[in-house]
């Protein structure tokens, strides 16, 4: 890969001013990110100020390494602190089956980025970084699950994807309601960004006021509160938020304040682990980190040399990837029609009203009315890129459309989809269907393997011809390509890339 030379975008390491500090040893302490401080900042005009402070100390929460002083991982049992098997046999008090929240797994790490590292910082895990949780706590090593670790870049993107289109959902529910009041009963073929999620049949119930019964049978590939969430391989959580603090506790053994409030849950001695503006700094670390690009897309800027056949090879295997069906559920690309990130959320569904621990969220300053924003068109701070020209390349940020708004190829329809009984886990504890997954975004997929949701395919072809349930049509007319046709959706595949530019090498 050639690169041209980086254009410089820093932050610097902005915390003594504005974070309080966190226990720990003097050597390698880390500082404690104050929520008030950033709202502080946001109230005097200084909003990009806030977003480049949460940046920077999601940066440095995400690459550290924390220790037991600062609550690291959990009183698993036997005196030990870390575990990779689940052991819901260690019902002891303050022992692994015994903390809350309820533990799923772990703890297992010391630090994001020791999982989160192929094929660089903040990248997926190999399979020996997966995860083996038992939500159960069976206790019964054949039914517990095992997760491959995923990448963190552009989280934003799902996000936003997912808020636009609950919204849209809402209001086609609402108009049905409408309807159903005026007519007695009325059908909602809901559809949000072309994606299609079932329907919705209202009946009236009761007059002044109307009274509408719903009925949410016909529903396809999400909840009954139409609220797309974006996260998790089963698509469980809503928001990254929500995500990052599950994360922390059951990987890290780290528990945030806004989880547990004060409380011990983990019975490690250590309480208020995380703060609330620790959650918001990695959150908006993980939402504007560099979105994932193409090997088109770097030749086309001059950053890759591609040969003309390499060229004819990726996107004759773009066109054949679509043919196949393989596009009706892995979608490429999807509108944005309001690029800006906010944490918290002001979206319904997706901005909590309380926290885990019963808190409201506004006690603890985090508000809507000065969230933390940024926009994804252009505030992401890496690769930024200088071209051959002169030009500066802004490769991290979100693409743009003919009418401005946000392009996100997520390469996903973040719906969820039966994958079929080879594919299936072998319990179901979250209650949406052992063989039931969301639409795995395939953003970043030629950088990152193993694949499937616990690494079982160790290259992309097996990892197609895995595909059951409403992938089996696709898997079939991929299994009828001829060896060389084959080649090319996997070239394709492979076109879609993690890139970092780093100015200093």
């Amino acid at each position: 890969m050639n690169r041209r030379r980086a254009y410089p975008l820093t932050l610097g390491l902005l915390f003594a001013a504005c974070f309080g500090s966190r226990s720990g040893h003097a050597e390698g302490a880390l500082l404690s990110v104050d929520q008030q401080e950033l709202n502080a900042l946001i109230t005097k005009g200084q909003a990009t100020a806030a977003f480049e402070r949460a940046f920077e100390a999601g940066d440095e929460l995400s690459e550290f390494d924390f220790t037991r002083d600062q609550g690291v991982g959990a009183n698993v049992g036997e005196g030990r602190r870390f575990t990779r098997i689940p052991r819901a046999d260690l019902t002891g008090p303050g022992e692994w089956a015994t903390h809350f929240p309820i533990r799923e797994g772990g703890a297992n790490a010391t630090s994001c980025i020791s999982c989160h590292s192929a094929p660089i910082a903040n990248g997926a895990g190999g399979v020996a970084m997966n995860v083996v949780v038992d939500p159960g706590h069976t206790g019964d090593p054949s039914q517990y699950l095992e997760r491959n670790t995923t990448p963190l870049f552009a989280l934003s993107i799902p996000q936003r994807l997912a808020e636009e289109m609950s919204v849209d959902l809402y209001l086609q529910r609402e108009g049905a309601r409408v309807r159903a009041c005026e007519a007695g009963t009325a059908t909602a073929e809901l559809r949000a960004k072309s994606v299609a999620f079932g329907t919705l049949v209202l009946t009236r119930t009761g007059d002044e006021p109307c009274v509408v019964d719903t009925d949410t049978s016909g529903l396809t590939g999400i909840d009954e509160d139409l609220v797309v969430r974006p996260f998790g391989w089963k698509g469980n959580h809503a928001t990254l938020r929500s995500f990052t603090r599950g994360a922390a506790h059951n990987e890290l053994g780290l528990q945030a304040t806004e989880l547990v409030g004060d409380e011990d849950g983990d019975f490690d001695g250590i309480v208020n682990e995380l703060s609330v503006g620790d959650i918001t700094a990695l959150t908006i670390y993980m939402a504007a980190l560099e979105r994932p690009v193409s090997s088109l897309e770097l030749s086309d800027i001059g950053l890759l040399e591609m040969t003309d056949a390499e060229i004819r090879k990726v996107t004759a295997g773009e066109s054949r990837f679509a043919k196949i069906g393989c596009s009706s559920c892995h979608t490429p690309s999807m509108s944005i029609n309001d690029p800006v990130f906010r944490e918290p959320s002001r979206v319904s569904g997706y901005a909590e009203t309380r926290f885990p621990d019963g808190t409201k969220p506004a006690d603890h300053a985090l508000r809507e009315d000065s969230a933390v924003s940024f926009d994804m068109r252009s505030d992401q701070p890496n690769n930024m890129v200088l071209l051959d020209g002169g030009a500066a390349y802004h490769l991290g940020s979100l693409e743009v459309d003919a009418n401005g708004n946000g392009l996100a190829r997520w390469y996903t329809d973040l719906k969820r989809h039966d994958m079929g009984e080879a594919l299936s886990d072998p319990s179901d504890p979250l209650g949406i269907g052992a063989s039931v997954f969301l639409t795995r975004s395939l953003a970043g997929v030629g950088s990152t393997g193993p694949w499937l949701h616990d690494g079982r395919a160790t290259t992309l072809n097996e990892a197609i011809k895995a595909h059951g349930g409403e992938g089996a049509e696709s898997r079939a007319a991929y299994n009828l390509l001829t060896g060389q046709q084959k080649a090319e959706v996997v070239a394709f595949l492979e076109n879609l890339v993690i890139y970092h530019n780093d100015p200093d090498h």
